[in-house]
């Protein structure tokens, strides 16, 4: 047995490479060779590997890690900033798409009205496995357009459990006597995030306290891969959704100092088994199905497509986007998505759905994702994002030590380092959009790749040596957690942080006075001084309103830091003439 787990995990790693490595090379992306390479040596290909059900379910685990994942990028602040995005559009986005959806099928493919249903809201689902990778890798995952994709991908990961309870409703299959009934289930659903959360907060995060004490990664990676198998499990004995499972294990780390270094442990985990996934959804691909019905296949995934595509746009447009960018919106979520098998399985075994069906939808889902790659190019020219080389630049392990570390190379951080440098002082550039990095190249600056809010990266760059480091990105939901880690483990550098508006400074007032800087804050105040100028103000009149204002906005900063509300007195506000 354990020779053949060897060969077989052989022939899958080396089929997947060999056909990433050629798709990556056309710039097809690494999806679409995961699903060719698992076709290509599955049972309805070549046959060198079998039993692709049983790889899919282990692969799923893949699934369940890219759900904390994304959990782990949503903490409670921001999930109430983008209630609008996700519960909103993303709402809307399901239920209209699923609905157009269902009632094409009923119509085209002359389904019942349940089948119809189970077929169609389960098509709604977009590819998170390939959309937020995309956003990540190319910084637009902080954007205002990355965080409307970003918030649709989240309300459909968390309207699986919905839409299975729904299928499950609509079910014609005997009951299942050691199921508990659906209000049991409500019950064990609310138990069970309420324990994962507590856990999180009462055991995870000490627990993560020693392990940064200790500095040793494999204990992050541990306690990552633990946090998520062990919720998982507990989803899973309970008869509820594993993914929501890993979702909540994320969502109550979202908040941790050192979210940043799980994160990068546990992402490699989580691209060879989403690789892992993607080629047993290759290798269960009913080839037979797509020869025997190649115009219902190929047709229905074109009008999966068309009709996603024409539906988020115009919900993006409703949502006050550009037409430009909704478009791109549109092209970006039009695809089919992994969680698409999941719920025809469940479809099947609850009797709405014959296997045949199953497995032709199966195919139409396969065939939409292939098309991400080129869905991906044409959404980038409709949005304002930063075209990615195909290789990342080098790591900052290759810089060489200095003073001064600066996290972000978009214009705050140009001119900080320039000054800097201007002084004499050495300097280590580092950002996270490959874009920006090639860019910079361009005029001569050495900008390396990585996420400088993370402590083991900082620990190559050379911040154990750094008297500065200064965190210059565009980073809103930066906030004080963020530094916990980064202030204990280099104690010896002085910290600094752009503040995107007065609510972000005033979350890092604890930090020393001068460092912590608004980003636009001088220069509003230069620019009211020469529009003075040119009203022919007297100089000594303009130091007198500059002075003025800028005690009466100390005054309120103190006074917003100390009673928490951000309406303190504002009263000292000036008021147009005539106003009280």
């Amino acid at each position: 047995m354990n020779g053949s787990i060897l060969t077989e995990g052989t022939v899958l790693l080396g089929a997947g490479l060999i056909c990433v490595m050629i798709f990556r090379r056309f710039g097809l992306g690494a999806v679409l060779g995961y699903l060719v390479a698992g076709a290509l040596i599955g049972p309805y290909g070549i046959g060198l590997v079998g039993g692709g059900e049983s790889k899919l379910g282990i692969a799923e685990i893949g699934i369940s890690l890219l759900l904390f994942l994304v959990g782990l990028e949503l903490n409670l602040a921001r999930l109430w900033r983008l209630k609008r995005e996700i519960f909103g559009l993303g709402l809307l986005q399901v239920i209209v798409c699923g609905l157009a959806l269902a009632g094409a099928i009923l119509v085209l493919a002359g389904f019942t009205w349940g089948a119809a249903l189970a077929l169609g809201l389960p098509l709604a689902l977009s590819s998170t496995a390939q959309v937020l990778p995309s956003l990540k890798s190319s910084g637009r995952i902080n954007t205002p357009f990355g965080e409307r994709a970003f918030s649709i991908l989240l309300f459909q990961d968390l309207a699986i459990v919905p839409l299975i309870t729904i299928i499950a409703a609509l079910s014609r299959a005997p009951a299942d006597p050691t199921a508990p009934p659906g209000w049991m289930l409500v019950i064990y659903t609310l138990g069970a995030i309420a324990g994962l959360v507590l856990a999180g907060r009462f055991i995870l995060n000490p627990v993560l306290k020693l392990v940064g004490r200790l500095g040793e990664r494999e204990l992050f990676v541990a306690v990552g891969l633990f946090t998520v198998f062990a919720s998982s499990a507990l989803m899973h004995s309970l008869h509820l959704s594993t993914a929501l499972g890993a979702f909540v294990a994320g969502v109550m780390l979202a908040d941790s100092p050192y979210r940043h270094e799980i994160e990068a442990d546990i992402e490699p985990f989580r691209s060879i088994l989403l690789g892992l996934f993607f080629i047993a959804v290759g290798m269960v691909l009913d080839l037979n199905a797509i020869i025997a019905n190649p115009l219902f296949v190929f047709g229905m995934a074109a009008l999966v497509v068309f009709i996603k595509f024409g539906v988020i746009a115009l919900l993006g447009r409703w949502f006050g986007m550009a037409w430009r960018q909704a478009v791109g919106l549109g092209l970006l979520l039009s695809q089919g998505g992994e969680f698409g098998f999941v719920l025809f399985a469940q479809a099947q075994d609850a009797l709405l759905i014959e296997p045949e069906a199953a497995s032709l939808f199966g195919a139409v889902v396969t065939v939409s994702m292939a098309t991400t790659p080129f869905l991906l190019m044409a959404a980038q020219r409709y949005e304002q994002g930063l075209e990615v080389t195909g290789e990342l630049p080098d790591g900052p392990e290759h810089a060489p030590r200095a003073n001064a570390i600066v996290v972000g190379f978009g214009r705050f951080g140009q001119a900080v380092s320039q000054m800097l440098m201007g002084y004499g002082v050495s300097v280590t550039m580092i950002d996270i959009k490959p874009g920006q990095i090639e860019t910079s190249g361009t005029f001569g600056a050495k900008v390396w790749y990585g996420d400088g809010r993370r402590v083991d990266l900082l620990h190559k760059a050379g911040a154990d040596e750094a008297q500065l480091i200064l965190f210059c990105q565009d980073d809103k939901d930066f906030c004080p957690k963020d530094l916990e880690a980064i202030q204990h483990s280099f104690p010896q550098a002085t910290l600094f942080v752009r503040a995107f508006d007065r609510r972000q400074l005033i979350a890092f007032s604890e930090l020393g006075e001068g460092q912590v800087v608004r980003e636009v804050y001088e220069s509003a105040v230069r620019m009211g001084i020469q529009a003075l100028q040119s009203l022919g103000a007297e100089p000594d009149d303009i130091e007198g309103v500059e002075a003025d204002f800028r005690a009466r906005d100390s005054k309120r900063l103190a006074a917003q830091i100390d009673t928490g509300d951000l309406h303190a007195l504002k009263e000292i506000f000036y008021r147009p003439a005539g106003k009280s």
